[in-house]
């Protein structure tokens, strides 16, 4: 596990050194807009399994994904004109919308971050990343680099690369609304 300490300075290096690691299967405990978060390559498969190990998420619960734009999330998701109105609205911002999925039976849950160096990241690798908070299942987010450390430290799986961002604004997780009905449901606010 490598701690990296984020400065405007060192954003590009860093950005560069996040989109290798993924690029190699890693998965990043860094800084998002809400709390901070862990990351990974959503078609990945391996990737996506080992975030499963580290965070200790139940296998049928589903990571949702950050997108860079919504022509990325259309590749994904079934997006309608009026759902495309409110989401411009929301987007970047702190809203998950659970949309149905394009290529598969079920949803996802999907966002675009207001954070800046996350939407570097995703236009450079121009795909998905799984995301999740940067905690155990069961245990609080957090917006305090310590408490991330501390959930991961001399655990048999753990980030390949923490990013050190120092602590974040007061925050909650994003809220998460079902746009799969007829009407908008709020799942968490």
């Amino acid at each position: 596990m490598i701690v990296l300490t984020v400065k405007k300075q060192n954003l590009a290096k860093i950005i560069n050194e996040v989109v290798r690691s993924i690029k190699n299967g890693g998965i990043i405990a860094c800084p998002t807009d809400t709390v901070y978060g862990l990351i990974c390559d959503a078609a990945n498969k391996k990737a996506v399994k080992k975030l499963y190990k580290i965070k200790k998420r139940p296998k049928n619960k589903l990571f949702p994904v950050f997108v860079e734009d919504i022509k990325m999330a259309k590749k994904f998701v079934k997006v309608s004109s009026e759902q495309e109105k409110f989401l411009k609205k929301v987007w970047p911002g702190a809203v998950t919308a659970i949309l149905k999925s394009k290529n598969k039976k079920g949803t996802i849950g999907i966002r675009i971050p207001n954070h800046k160096w996350l939407l570097g990241v995703a236009e450079q690798l121009n795909r998905p990343l799984a995301e999740t908070s940067a905690n155990l299942s069961g245990e609080p987010a957090t917006t305090k680099i310590k408490e991330v450390l501390k959930y991961f430290k001399g655990r048999q799986y753990q980030p390949d690369l923490i990013l050190d961002g120092g602590n974040l604004k007061p925050a909650k997780p994003s809220q998460v609304i079902d746009l799969t009905g007829s009407r908008p449901v709020i799942l968490r606010k």
